[in-house]
């Protein structure tokens, strides 16, 4: 039986109590051997044998202590034995800083702290969260020398998720750029049409580039563009390709700097016939001479019976009872055709589309949109990575909670590590400022941040319903896991709306997180965006003029609207369907759709005369293009042989897509079927340039690594997320007095102290019967006992 008392944060006990009945015992038997007989002349005294038995209760009784078990526990600082692991980045980008890793080692190694070094990024390969997250020990730390520009693996963010979890440290070592590096590329589209202004962006990226160098761009080996400029510099390229086939543009920068081969950048373009176009309606209006100058324009009143030559149908303003062949424009579409409805007093619901059998092609349905009725769960990210940014977090969560229509279902999940259900889902009017107030008590949680965990809780409170689900997070998660998630709740009819919100926003896993369940993103400053989409009679928007719904679609993309139509058909977006743009009070103007192989765009917005009102004038002009030119999608989707190549990197995968009866054979590349007659090429080029494939061109441009420059700005993030430093390159010694300081632990000691209680009874038995015998020796007492 243990017995122990604590004060003081010292514990005292003895592991047995049973030793302690034989003390009377023997304390009973030294008496009656001690004091047993008369005193006499060979007879110790009263007094010596008082003093023995005295001296034997006590050697008795510290070995009953010693016995016993006695110890102590106390809590106390104990020395660890300091190492220090720095992880070097050798990749090709690290070679604007100077090298620190050497004296770094030398620094540490003279603080008297052993060091161990690990590679972790070699050449154009930097897997650098992948080699941090392989040198995490539990309650360790490492040090990074590194750019932190990742190429490939784990992310930053998951590293730092895997060293929270093991309660880990990553420091940094501070770098600065001392020589100068340049990076040149192009932007553009990879398909264009014969005769019509194509744009092109060159930009120059670099390090201690402030100095302009000459840029100078080629288009089929013919200059077009010559400027000068710095790094974070770019400019904008026009050309009209006059030949159908692929085209090259080439850019290249000149100037002395570390690595040439990111020097010249590539970029193919296939340039196709202008598409075939079918206008059809019944009145005068601007769009048909707006499409004549950028398409090959048929003008019909009605849709015919053949399609066949058309890569899209346009109609504008005709009543159902004046379309024409409704079925072969039904199938039209389901091929793999396009279509634009453009709205009018004549058009939707006035024109009787809900009647017609184009009711089903289209995004969206007749009849107004307010006063609808949507599943919704707020997903708020309480996780540690939020901590910072919470009381932003719940201030957006609060605003997004005022977007929302009276009449929605509403339920609000918590996640971190896991996810917590703070309010069950319900009809927002009767509960609005009860669910707000759950929202305002959030805290945040111990452990990691898991989106997926997060959306898996989500979808639990949807249950078989489906819905809306509105993820409001930093986005500080490695995105691979979340975006799976995302892919399989849109399957299941659940998207994912997200909102950036936190001080530090990974805006590009939100937004793939978005895309994935086929829902959108948006910042922290455009939650009002989600009263156009769940506000409802009780919540109405009220704008300027047009409005961006759904941001960085290819219809959205780039594109600045003005103009303000007078008039919008009553339309409601279907779901399922992609609301594009709003008008000024919240009817929707512009969605979009697949149907089929083929897709759909409706434009419900027009003006007094029965036109677009503004729409065809630049800047907004735009927005009509890209949307024709979405449903128009591949224009040589029919043709046989190479369909889509895209540009590709040295060393990384690239595919290509092949239609045709039978499956192709071509060295170095593999193919799989996709689709009936289609097929999926893999291939990882070796070397920059233009290159051929089965007749057609691709341009293959420098590793990513030569285009990442400059230190990474999530590196500082993982520093700050895990609780390290940030070194200079010759802190050497702070490095090691950190690792000396992290080492040394407070730890629970527990100390034995029986063998003191057993050395004490030696002590005493010894010193007594030494005392006995000198009493002998100097003949004080003639008895052989020493007792006088």
């Amino acid at each position: 039986m243990e017995v122990s008392y604590s004060f003081d944060g010292l514990t005292v006990g003895v592991e047995h109590l049973w030793p302690v009945a034989a003390l009377p015992v023997a304390v009973a038997l030294l008496a009656y051997l001690i004091f047993r007989g008369e005193a006499g002349a060979r007879s110790a005294s009263t007094r010596s044998r008082r003093l023995l038995f005295a001296s034997r209760v006590l050697v008795v009784a510290l070995l009953v202590v010693g016995a016993m078990g006695p110890y102590t526990v106390q809590t106390r600082e104990t020395p660890g034995e300091p190492r220090v692991t720095l992880l070097s980045d050798e990749s090709a980008s690290m070679g604007v800083f100077p090298n620190a890793t050497d004296g770094l080692v030398d620094g540490i190694e003279s603080a008297g702290v052993p060091v161990t070094t690990a590679t972790i990024a070699s050449g154009s390969d930097s897997r650098i969260g992948d080699g941090i997250a392989a040198n995490l020990r539990e309650n360790g730390t490492v040090v990074v020398v590194s750019d932190g520009q990742v190429t490939g693996g784990r992310s930053l963010a998951a590293a730092a998720e895997d060293a929270q979890r093991l309660n880990a440290t990553v420091s940094a070592v501070e770098l600065s750029p001392e020589r100068t590096e340049r990076a040149v590329s192009v932007d553009g589209p990879s398909t264009a049409s014969v005769g019509l202004s194509t744009e092109f962006v060159v930009s120059l990226s670099g390090v201690e580039a402030d100095d302009a160098a000459s840029v100078t761009v080629e288009i089929d080996g013919e200059t077009v563009r010559e400027e000068s400029l710095a790094g974070g510099e770019s400019i904008s390229v026009e050309h009209t390709f006059e030949s159908v086939g692929d085209h090259r543009v080439t850019a290249t920068v000149q100037g002395e700097d570390v690595y040439q081969r990111n020097d010249v950048y590539y970029h193919d373009v296939r340039v196709v016939e202008k598409p075939n176009l079918l206008y059809v309606s019944g009145g005068d209006y601007r769009l048909q001479s707006y499409l004549g100058s950028l398409y090959n324009v048929t003008n019909a009143t009605a849709v015919p019976p053949d399609l066949d030559d058309y890569a899209a149908v346009v109609v504008q303003d005709t009543p159902a009872s004046q379309l024409g062949n409704v079925s072969a424009l039904q199938e039209h579409v389901i091929d793999g055709g396009g279509l634009v409805t453009v709205g009018g007093d004549n058009a939707f619901q006035q024109g009787d589309y809900g009647e017609s059998a184009i009711a089903s092609m289209l995004p969206v349905r007749m009849g107004n949109a307010t006063g609808g009725r949507t599943n919704i769960v707020l997903l708020v990210d309480i996780s540690g990575s939020a901590e910072e940014g919470l009381a932003i977090q719940k201030g957006i969560a609060l605003d997004v909670l005022d977007q929302l229509g009276d009449r929605n279902q509403v339920g609000v999940v918590a996640f971190g590590g896991q996810a917590y259900r703070i309010a069950d889902r319900q009809q927002l009017g009767d509960a609005r400022e009860a669910i707000a107030e759950r929202i305002r008590r959030l805290e945040t949680t111990r452990g990691g941040t898991d989106i997926a965990n997060g959306l898996l809780g989500a979808r639990d409170m949807l249950g078989n319903n489906p819905g809306t689900v509105i993820l409001l997070s930093d986005g500080v998660d490695d995105p691979d896991r979340p975006a799976a998630v995302a892919n399989q709740l849109g399957r299941e009819g659940v998207r994912v709306i997200t909102v950036g919100a936190g001080e530090r926003v990974n805006a590009g896993n939100l937004r793939r997180i978005a895309q994935e369940s086929g829902g959108s993103y948006f910042g922290a400053n455009e939650t009002s965006r989600l009263r156009l989409l769940f506000g409802g009679s009780s919540r109405q928007y009220r704008g300027q003029n047009l409005t961006i719904v759904k941001q960085n679609t290819f219809i959205t993309s780039g594109v600045t609207l003005t103009a303000n139509p007078s008039k919008a058909n009553e339309v409601s977006v279907k779901a399922g369907a992609d609301y594009q743009v709003a008008t000024a009070d919240g009817t929707p103007a512009i969605a979009s759709w697949r149907f089929g192989l083929g897709r759909v765009v409706s434009i419900t917005a027009y003006g007094e005369d029965g036109g677009l009102d503004g729409l065809l004038d630049q800047p907004d002009s735009l927005v009509v293009t890209k949307s024709v030119n979405y449903a128009i999608g591949d224009p040589g989707r029919n043709r046989e042989g190479v369909t889509d190549v895209s540009d590709a990197r040295v060393g990384s995968p690239a595919t290509l897509t092949y239609r045709g009866d039978e499956r192709p054979s071509v060295e170095n590349v593999s193919f799989r079927q996709i689709s009936e007659g289609t097929y999926r090429g893999e291939f990882t080029p070796r070397e920059t340039g233009y290159r051929s494939v089965l007749d057609a061109t691709y341009a293959v441009n420098y590793p990513l690594e030569y285009a990442r420059l400059g230190v990474e700005p999530r590196l500082e993030r993982l520093v700050d997320a895990t609780g390290g430093r940030e070194f200079g390159p010759d802190e050497g010694a702070e490095i090691a007095r950190l690792a000396k300081e992290q080492s040394t632990r407070v730890r629970t000691v527990r100390d034995a102290w029986g063998w003191l209680a057993l050395l004490g009874a030696f002590v005493v038995f010894s010193t007594e019967v030494i005392l006995r015998r000198v009493q002998v020796y100097r003949g004080r007492t003639s008895l052989t006992s020493g007792l006088p």
